[in-house]
């Protein structure tokens, strides 16, 4: 396997215009001419894409969406994975669509937020994207594989201090949340680690579970399943309180591993210009949506955190998250590597 070179680490739309025409009773001809000579939006199926293969924690988060959807809007609603390039794939192909509500992206943070500082040249920028809505949050679980010798936070850092530049730990991409955490691991609590990246988790979690890489960092969705099972080990939570979903697993704060927080978030963007009335319908649809018993409870199932945020509250995080990641990635040199 080959080392990571890395050492160780629209516009807000005016609303204005919109709620006016709803008060004198003209928002559907607001939505029709939004929608192009088309009729009512939407009027044919909504593609989603999903720039990461099946069963990933983008996967998942899109498929606990889509159907009910489709169903609140009247249409189908296809998830379309296009994964590979570390998410640029599918991410460009929703930043040239054509800006009218029918071709959507469900975003992994670490996509959004770390490529444009990460890779030279990238063909497309945060810019190209209006937020919809936030699909859900999760904090970062650390599983290990059955065979490794540890079943404690602790225990594993002694071992790996044991064994500098013999373990590996997976990500599910060059510059996504799990390498970067591998990056602030290693520089929190002295290690060595090997880092092995994946296209997509799912490729990631099931090389752990094998046994050919030793740790992941990832999002609960793509390995709670495993947890539950006994087919990986999570050690902690990178978070600042246990999740209700695995009361069991301690806080990296309660495993010694203070300060350690990483949040990953999957979020449904569309292109740049999209009208705001498409947009906004979008947004109810996805936060009624959230409100729903048994969409929560599968949410909590699979470990993650639903936001009731408007299309601005999700924009403005977006945007944080773009300068906050950027940040990390330059102080501490982390490179693209394949």
């Amino acid at each position: 396997m080959k080392r990571s070179i890395d050492r160780r680490m629209n516009r807000p739309l005016n609303r204005r215009s919109f709620v006016a025409l709803a008060t004198t009773g003209l928002a559907t001809t607001a939505l029709a001419g939004g929608a192009g000579a088309q009729g009512t939006y939407p009027d044919k199926p909504i593609t989603m894409v999903v720039p990461a293969p099946p069963a990933g924690g983008t996967d998942l988060v899109a498929r606990l969406y889509s159907d009910l959807l489709g169903q609140e809007l009247g249409v189908q609603v296809i998830v379309d994975n296009k994964g590979g390039g570390n998410g640029n794939i599918g991410t460009a192909i929703v930043a040239r669509a054509k800006p009218d509500g029918y071709t959507l992206l469900m975003q992994y943070s670490a996509y959004h937020s770390a490529n444009p500082a990460l890779i030279k040249d990238l063909n497309w920028k945060p810019d190209d994207f209006v937020g919809v809505a936030m699909g859900a949050v999760a904090p970062h679980v650390i599983v290990v594989a059955k065979k490794v010798p540890a079943d404690d936070l602790k225990s594993f850092i002694a071992y790996a201090k044991a064994n500098p530049g013999k373990l590996n730990y997976a990500s599910v991409g060059a510059g996504s949340v799990p390498h970067l955490g591998g990056v602030l691991l290693n520089k929190a609590a002295g290690l060595d680690l090997i880092h092995v990246p994946y296209k997509g988790a799912g490729p990631a979690t099931a090389d752990t579970v094998a046994g050919q890489v030793e740790l992941l960092i990832v999002t609960p969705p793509s390995v709670s399943a495993h947890i539950r099972s006994g087919n990986l080990k999570a050690l902690a939570l990178a978070s600042g309180q246990r999740h209700p979903a695995f009361p069991d697993i301690p806080t990296t704060a309660e495993a010694g591993l203070p300060g350690f927080v990483l949040d990953g978030w999957f979020a449904l963007f569309a292109p740049a210009g999209t009208p705001q009335p498409i947009v906004d319908k979008l947004n109810a649809a996805m936060r009624k949506i959230g409100k729903m018993e048994a969409v929560v409870a599968r949410a909590n199932q699979l470990g993650t955190v639903l936001k009731d945020w408007t299309p601005a509250q999700m924009n403005d995080f977006a945007k944080g998250e773009v300068e906050t990641w950027g940040k990390v990635i330059r102080e501490n040199n982390i490179t693209f590597t394949e």
